[in-house]
């Protein structure tokens, strides 16, 4: 999915309403739709380093989509 502009420079964004951090890069139409909703409810928020870690040292919780992409790397290696 494309990153939404102002963020483009992102990978991981967050919904501070729900705590929840999606990533911009995978391919999910539910995180897509609210990644957009968070955008424009001006919810959305970005995490530096732009990194899953941080996202979770600040309280945000993974989406669905992000955590199946994070086990399916955790296993590859």
């Amino acid at each position: 999915m494309p990153r939404p502009p102002r963020f483009e420079g992102f990978r991981f964004l967050g919904d501070r309403a729900d705590q929840v951090v999606y990533d911009c890069d995978l391919d999910d139409p539910d995180a897509a739709s609210a990644i957009d909703a968070a955008v424009l409810a001006e919810r959305a928020t970005v995490f530096a380093p732009d990194t899953l870690a941080e996202a979770r040292n600040r309280g945000y919780r993974p989406h669905r989509s992000t955590r199946q992409a994070d086990d399916r790397a955790e296993s590859a290696r």
